[in-house]
Parts: structure tokens; sequence; C-alpha cells
């Protein structure tokens, strides 16, 4: 019978060959689950305190249940941002344009707004905990997409070619304010989680969305407080980041120190290529484009998962998944179907 042990993804992130390949997703979409168990996740989540436990009760047993090690969890840091929602929609008006927005955004604000509005999810995520396991998330969102709320990715091109000196700006106020949030939550929060990690999409399908030596020289110093902060609680670090992010892997490795890195497409690069790239490195996690999972039938994946692992064997630390997450529009069936063939390769069901 299976029993979750959260060693086991705490060695992949750690690039170690863990007891049994653990099960990794990003994110599940609480709505996925909740079609699979029959539930109203949202009604609960936003409901009282009881309506809360219960729905960790069942977010948390739906891991376990499923062959996970680890409960995938996090709130996002840009979804409180005042005046935030520009990141991906052009539509909103992004609240700083210029350097007088810059200066009376209230930055000071956001540390309180953060921990007011989820702390209690945290807090009953701990009450809930199954034994054996524990989460991996944090925070969300790295300072990359915690600036674009705020301006837009748009915004910040223009930005970039205005105002030179509001460019370098937003990168360390937003790298300063992710920091106070992430000390006060290993604090606080901290004992829960056995990785620790962030999301910050840095490229697309060709190439990073700033160009490699503004990605290094804004971006990736304001990940390394964080990683340390992590470090220091003797936590591995994993960084989620779509797109084709090659030209800045080394300095995510060499000087930031990420531990493991999670996210592959296969239109840029099969999962298989970033473990040999770097599995004598970081762990790798994923494994699974999420378009194969969508329109492939069952023995198709079970081919395709089964070369993955073949392939990735023997290469370092790595949790299967998919390269992305299982959002609403992921068919229940195909998503269970891709579980239970790697818990059938573990052999959970002998």
């Amino acid at each position: 019978m299976f029993q979750p042990d959260y060693l086991n993804i705490v060695k992949a992130a750690l690039n170690q060959e863990a007891e049994r390949l653990p099960l990794y997703e990003h994110n599940v979409s609480p709505n996925k689950i909740g079609e699979i168990v029959g539930k109203d996740m949202i009604s609960l989540y936003q409901g009282n305190d009881s309506d809360v436990h219960e729905f960790f009760r069942l977010y948390c047993g739906f891991f376990k249940d499923h062959g996970y090690d680890v409960v995938t969890f996090e709130e996002c840091i840009g979804d409180i941002m005042p005046g935030g929602g520009a990141l991906g929609d052009s539509r909103v008006v992004p609240a700083i344009q210029d350097a007088e927005d810059f200066n009376n955004y209230p930055w000071d604000e956001i540390p309180e707004i953060f921990f007011k509005e989820y702390s209690k999810y945290f807090r009953i995520l701990r009450e809930e905990m199954p034994e054996g396991m524990k989460a991996i998330g944090g925070p969300g969102n790295g300072v990359f997409e915690c600036v674009q709320q705020v301006t837009g990715y748009q915004g910040l091109c223009y930005i970039s070619a205005d105002d030179e000196e509001l460019y370098h700006a937003l990168f360390q106020k937003v790298g300063e304010t992710n920091l106070k949030i992430w000390k006060r939550f290993m604090e606080e929060f901290g004992d829960i989680y056995c990785v620790l990690r962030f999301g910050d999409d840095l490229g697309y399908k060709s190439s990073t969305l700033l160009s490699p030596t503004d990605t290094k020289e804004l971006i990736l110093p304001q990940y390394k407080p964080i990683v340390d902060l992590v470090h220091s609680y003797d936590k591995p670090f994993l960084l989620h980041s779509c797109g084709k992010i090659f030209d800045v892997m080394d300095d995510l490795i060499n000087k930031v120190g990420i531990n493991a890195k999670h996210s592959n497409e296969d239109q840029i690069a099969r999962f298989p290529v970033w473990v040999e790239k770097y599995g004598d490195k970081i762990g790798n996690f994923g494994g699974i484009d999420v378009d194969v999972v969508c329109q492939s039938s069952r023995q198709e994946m079970k081919e395709y998962i089964l070369d993955v692992i073949a392939k990735c064997e023997g290469h370092g630390g790595f949790a299967f998944g998919t390269g992305n997450s299982i959002p609403d529009y992921v068919p229940a069936e195909n998503y269970l179907n891709m579980i239970e063939i790697v818990r059938e390769y573990r052999g959970d069901f002998v």
C-alpha cells in the first residue's frame, strides 16, 4: 500500500536518486480536483474556516490518494499587488507607467496585504497535512512576473527604452519587497514545506522574454537573496520557469544557486534534453508535454512516458509530471491515466 514520504521529492530536488520516482505538478487546478472528487472546491476555498478545512482535507487527500509524496500549494504575490493584473492582459491599464507612478506606489503595504489575505490558508494547510507529507511551493510569482503585474510586458519594454533608471529600479524594488515576504513566510510557515519554489516565466519559444543580459543583470540578482534564505533553512529551492532559457541556465545554477528546475515543452526541447544538459548539476522536474496529455490515447501516453523515464534514469534526480501544470482544459481521464502509468511503473499496485 502506498505511503507518502516527502523525502523522495527532497532527494530529487537535491539531484539525488529517490527511493521511488516522485510525481510532481507545479499546479493542479482546484476545479480539476473538484471534478475528480465531486466537490465544489472553489466554494470551499472561499468559504468560512470550516469550509477551508474541508477544502484542504480534500485537496491534500487528492495528492495522497493519487501517489504524490507532497502537496503542491502556493499563494501568489502578484494577485494581491495593488493595481495589478497587467501580467498577460493588455486590457489592464498598468499601475506604473512612469517614475511618478513608481514613487507613489504603495510598496510597503504589499507584505502586510499578502499575510492578511493568505495566512489563514497556510495555517489550515499545516493542520490538515497528511502524515508523511509536506508541501512544495511558497509565495508564488518571481520578480519578473511581479514587475509585469504593475507594468505589463509591453509597458515594461517601453520603460526600458524611455527611462533606464526606472527600468532598473522596478526590479530592485520588487526584489526587496518579495524578500520581505519570503523572510516572514519562512519564519511562520517554512516548517510546512520541504521544497520551496516560485514560478517566474523568463522565456518563450525562441528565447528569453528580456535579453539574456538584462535577465542576468536585473532579474537573477533578485532571486539570489531568496534562494540563499531558503538554503539557510537547509531546504532546496526549485525554480519553475517556462520558455527557452538555456542562455541563462548556467547563471541560475552557478550564481543564483537553484537546486532544481521545472518546466518543459516539446516545441522547445523534450524533457530528456534538459536532463542531459543539466542532470549532473541540478534536479529536473517535469517529463510530459501538457499537449501530449491532452491529445494522446492511454497507450500512446504510456509509450511516451516510459521512453522519457528510460532516457532520464541514471542522470541525476528527477520528478515526473507534466512540463507545466494541470489547468481546467486537461481532460480528467487523461490526467489520471498519466498518474496511473507512472504508478504502474513504480509498482504501486503490486
